[in-house]
């Protein structure tokens, strides 16, 4: 078990929180698959335990991002895209053609949330962002 692992075992602790089986294969599951819908979050859980059902995965994402220990982004008009949290903050970049997701450090749109900001007052959450476009290897294809 790493330090990781215990904090976010001693976090659920603090707030009252039972560590769960079903909890820490939710945890993993997002770990491994590092961007998931809550159904593909589910296929994987369910390779292990496949009692588990939908609710429950979409219970327990909602509950490890109130504590922090995930995220979510929309890329799409489908289900959100679940990550692990703590990793450094990031721009999703999905590509309208083949789909793929990449992602981008957040600083590149620093002048853009600052500007939004200044004119605006509004403060820009862009863990939740995601540019649509085309990635390299289909913008390639199709100027060929």
């Amino acid at each position: 078990m790493t330090a990781e692992d215990a904090d976010w075992r001693e976090l659920l602790r603090e707030k009252g929180y039972r560590l769960t089986p079903q909890r820490e294969l939710v945890l993993a599951a997002v770990n491994d698959l590092r961007h998931a819908t809550p159904e593909q979050v589910c296929a994987h859980v369910q390779r292990v335990a496949s009692g588990i059902n939908i609710s429950t995965i979409y219970r327990t994402l909602e509950l490890l991002e109130e504590l922090g220990l995930v995220r979510h982004a929309h890329l799409g008009h489908g289900a959100p895209s679940y990550h692990p949290a703590g990793h450094h903050e990031h721009l999703h970049l999905v590509c309208r053609d083949c789909g793929s997701v990449s992602k981008i450090g957040i600083e590149v749109a620093a002048e853009l949330s600052g500007r939004v900001r200044a004119e605006s007052g509004f403060e820009v959450d862009l863990e939740h962002f995601a540019i649509f476009g085309r990635c390299g290897q289909c913008a390639a294809g199709r100027d060929s």
